[in-house]
């Protein structure tokens, strides 16, 4: 599930809402129902037909001032509907993103809590863009909990990030086990180019090492058209390069990507490309088409006990429908 758009419309929809709130002080309440239907083909291995609820959620947000120039602000934002199948949901059962902080003019922001990392928000362009997802996404392992996050306002186009994870200390068992993963960016506006450059210290311990994830992203904009380019690298884990081309046309948009992965450990090398056309129906609605064409190895379960089977070059095609508000 894309979350940039959605936030995006989200915000824009809610504009008049939110003047409202903050007149009376009230906080905001917002959401969204995702539906998509998927046929998914993978060589080797049969194929698959499902309907799934494609990430819904529901939150609430408030921000009020503090003091002239400085604002108090939290969100919580609730996921784990299950809108396609009453019969397996549990209602809202799982978080998506939970925090608070303050912002001002003169010294930026910082937020506590769970969210999206800086690190995601400024280099995962891609992988974020897409409705029903990209299996190429990054490589880095910071989580998005127990974040303390800052954002600086802009100097002249530059604005800096830094995120630090709290795990903490744990000498239960005879020793220290430290933990304080951090991610820092920077990234340069001006004129029609945006450039972003940040590192994750993959400190976490979960993963395969803790060597640093950089990456790098650019996107230039014309008009209706935008340019995206990619690149993300770990030692020993992956490379990651992508490209993506965005045209928008009155109520529609349209889109082309491709991304190419170089696992270090396999020396394979994935490549996805991903057609999207979407077309906003509303202020409140909007309906999308997505074709992918992935030749990384791929499971399937097309069998309606469950079985599973692995093949190789994968296509699927998605078709959606949200309702925001």
């Amino acid at each position: 599930m894309k979350k940039t758009l959605i936030a995006s419309a989200i915000a824009a929809a809610t504009i008049s809402g939110t003047a409202l709130a903050q007149e009376s002080n009230l906080p905001t309440v917002y959401g969204n129902i995702q539906y998509v239907l998927t046929h998914t083909n993978v060589d080797g291995a049969g194929s698959a037909v499902e309907h799934a609820d494609n990430g819904s959620t529901l939150g609430i947000k408030h921000d009020h001032e503090i003091a002239p120039g400085i604002t108090g602000f939290f969100k919580l934002e609730l996921e784990g509907i299950n809108a396609d199948d009453k019969s397996s949901s549990n209602g809202i059962d799982a978080l998506d993103e939970a925090y608070i902080g303050v912002k001002g003019d003169s010294f930026g922001q910082v937020w506590v809590g769970s969210d999206d990392s800086v690190y995601e928000s400024a280099i995962v362009k891609i992988g974020n863009f897409h409705e029903y997802g990209s299996d190429i996404f990054a490589n880095y392992e910071t989580g998005e909990g127990d974040l303390i996050q800052y954002m600086s306002p802009s100097f002249g186009g530059l604005t800096l990030a830094a995120a630090v994870q709290i795990n903490g200390d744990n000498d239960t068992k005879g020793g220290t086990d430290k933990s304080y993963p951090y991610q820092l960016v920077a990234t340069y506006a001006v004129d029609a180019l945006e450039l972003s450059a940040a590192m994750d210290s993959n400190d976490g311990g979960a993963g395969p090492n803790n060597e640093n994830s950089y990456g790098l992203t650019a996107t230039y904009s014309m008009g209706d058209f935008s340019l995206i380019g990619e690149y993300q690298t770990r030692k020993d884990v992956d490379d990651i390069m992508g490209v993506m081309g965005v045209y928008t046309l009155g109520a529609n948009q349209f889109a082309l990507s491709y991304q190419v992965q170089d696992v270090d450990a396999t020396d394979d090398k994935n490549d996805t490309i991903i057609l999207q056309a979407l077309h906003n129906v509303s202020d409140n609605m909007y309906v999308y088409f997505e074709g992918y064409l992935s030749n990384a190895d791929s499971t399937i379960y097309a069998d309606p006990d469950g079985t599973a089977a692995t093949g190789d070059e994968q296509t699927i095609a998605a078709v959606g429908a949200v309702y925001y508000f």
